[in-house]
Formats: structure tokens, C-alpha cells, sequence
């Protein structure tokens, strides 16, 4: 369960344990969370090991500087380092750097690898079962694989032919599309996933986890079918969170090693991965004329300039632009 956060004693002495606390009373993502921790390690690594309390302004700008002239990094790495910081002196230390000056990096963007359709169409061939399904949904509704292995029975709408996926990056919730050609395949893993739910109450569990006070407020949803994780795993597992025996989801991993072979079978050579697809489906939307606001809205991202990197994506032709050298005399 690579995405379920150790347990840390309240009382706990160390910064970096007291930190993570801090991070989980404010309820960010796990995926945040590890995140921010890798930064502010790697800053206190680079100044020695000294304590945070004891660096300020003239430490962050050092180490910011020495990610774009030392180590090269890329403009978004340095924006998340420089995030993570932010974070860790102003909401965490309660201490204003004001305004910092380094170098800011330069590297340029690199555009989103894509598949075309056919390509995207044989990897997903080359699954099975579960797999194939999340591998469609991530293609067919532009899913990231974390918000794929957590959808959740009730998040399938299909009379409204939509997906609801909550809580996502930035703790944001959004509506995306429910690919047709899913559908039937769809309604079979619910049926399989109320099958094994129906087992899992009779040999004495049955119960699934719950984000933040909703299994407090509410003590039986966590053995509800709608709230049953719709890829759940083969086998029950511990949280240590609670020390609760119960099915977790399909690991984002395994999927992840999964695609990975099965985009090396198809003969694909592009740097590839699961995120391909929610890139791929990105490109089609906008090759096929949908507005850049819906498709932002569709993928969650927060600012719009993020998805017009598409454009630069999809070839002029396919968007139905004409060299002037070419228009009717």
C-alpha cells in the first residue's frame, strides 16, 4: 500500500516528523506530502544538515540558486523546490523570507509525449482484465493512474455517462467523460466488486477506508457497496493507519509495470508511460475541436496555461490551419 501514510506519534521529537504532522492536519495529498519532504531533506542536506530554524532568507536563495546553475534543473522542478520552502517557512515556522532573489531556471519545457489513437488502442490491447479497463479510463477520460485505482462505486455515473473523481491533486473534485466503450465492462467489475464485498462481510470484514472524519461522522459507510473501491485488491491487507484489516485498491505500481510492458510489446518506442494516455486524451479533444476551457476543466488542471501546452502538441494541420499560400484566390 505504497500510497498510505506511516503513523506518527503526536509527542513525536524530530522536525521532520513534526512537519509531516503539520502537513496532515492541513490535509494535503500523500503525493504533496512526500513531495514537500523531499525538498526541504535535500535543502537541509545541502546546508549541512543545520536545523531550518537556524537558515533563513540567504540559505533558501543559495539552495534555489543552485538548483538552476548547479544541477540544472527544470523551471517547474525549481518551482516545486521553491513551493516546498515556502511552505516550510511561511505556513510551518510562522517565519517571512520576503523577497527572494536567485536565478530562476531557464531549461525550456519539454511538450507531453503522445500516442496516437492507434498506438493508444494496441497498448490497451495488449492487457488484461482490470488492468485493460483502467487503461481505457485513463485514455478515455483523461484519469492520472492515482485517480484511476481509487475511483470508487459510486463515482461511476453511468445514466449521466461521467466519472466523478474527488479529492484529486490540490484536493479538487471534478467531472470528467465515461467513455461508451466502456460501459459494459464497467458494470461487470461493480458486479464483481458487490460479489466480493458480499464475501469479504461474511468472513468478517468488509470495511474500506474512508478519507479524513467521514468514517467518524459516519461509522457504517465504510461497509457500504458505494463506497467500496471499484479496483480493489486481490487480497486484504493492513492499514496502519488503523490497524484495520481490510481490502485496499489496486496498487498505482502494478498497473504502472503493466503498461510498461505492454507499450514495449506493442513496438512503441516513445518515452511512455500510464500518464501517456491522459496526455493522449488531452491531444484528441483539441485535435477533434473541443474548447481549451472544457478540456481544462476535464483534466482538473487550475490554470489554464497548463493545457495550452496541447497546442503545441497537435500539428497546425490538424487544427485546421492553412498556409495563407494556400486560401482560395
Amino acid at each position: 500500500m505504497e500510497d498510505i501514510r506511516s503513523p506518527i506519534s503526536l509527542d513525536a521529537p524530530r522536525f521532520m516528523d513534526r512537519f509531516r504532522l503539520f502537513i496532515r492536519a492541513r490535509h494535503l495529498a500523500y503525493k504533496t506530502e512526500k513531495t514537500y519532504c523531499y525538498w526541504v531533506i535535500s535543502f537541509i542536506r545541502f546546508h549541512g544538515k543545520k536545523n531550518p530554524t537556524e537558515m533563513a532568507k540567504r540559505e533558501v536563495e543559495n539552495y534555489l540558486q543552485y538548483l538552476s546553475t548547479q544541477r540544472n534543473v527544470a523551471p517547474n522542478t525549481q518551482k516545486t523546490a521553491l513551493n516546498a520552502l515556502i511552505f516550510l517557512y511561511h505556513k510551518f515556522l510562522k517565519i517571512e523570507l520576503g523577497e527572494l532573489n536567485f536565478t530562476y531556471a531557464q531549461k525550456p519545457r519539454q511538450l507531453p509525449t503522445v500516442m496516437t489513437h492507434e498506438e493508444a488502442l494496441l497498448v490497451i490491447s495488449k492487457l488484461q482484465s482490470k488492468t485493460k479497463l483502467i487503461a481505457t479510463l485513463m485514455y478515455g477520460s483523461g484519469l492520472r493512474v492515482s485517480e484511476a485505482v481509487r475511483l470508487r462505486i459510486q463515482d461511476v455515473d453511468i445514466p449521466s455517462q461521467c466519472l466523478w473523481i474527488r479529492e484529486s491533486k490540490g484536493m479538487k473534485s471534478r467531472r470528467t467523460l465515461l467513455p461508451h466503450s466502456a460501459v459494459n465492462r464497467l458494470k461487470n467489475q461493480i458486479v464483481f466488486v458487490r460479489a466480493q464485498h458480499i464475501r469479504d462481510r461474511e468472513e468478517g470484514y468488509g470495511s474500506v477506508y474512508l478519507p479524513y472524519a467521514l468514517n467518524r461522522k459516519y461509522p457504517n459507510a465504510s461497509f457500504e457497496t458505494g463506497w467500496q473501491y471499484l479496483f480493489p485488491a486481490s487480497e486484504y491487507s493492513v492499514d496502519p493507519r488503523s490497524d484495520t484489516t481490510r481490502r485496499h485498491h489496486i496498487g498505482e505500481r502494478t498497473i504502472q509495470r503493466s503498461v510498461r510492458s505492454a507499450i514495449k510489446e506493442s513496438g512503441i518506442f516513445k518515452k511512455a508511460s500510464c500518464h501517456t494516455f491522459r496526455h493522449s486524451f488531452a491531444t484528441r479533444l483539441l485535435e477533434n475541436g473541443t474548447d481549451l476551457r472544457n478540456i481544462q476543466e476535464l483534466l482538473g488542471h487550475s490554470d489554464i496555461s497548463t493545457t495550452q501546452i496541447y497546442t503545441h502538441v497537435v500539428g497546425t494541420h490538424q487544427r485546421g490551419i492553412k498556409s495563407p499560400a494556400d486560401l482560395p484566390n
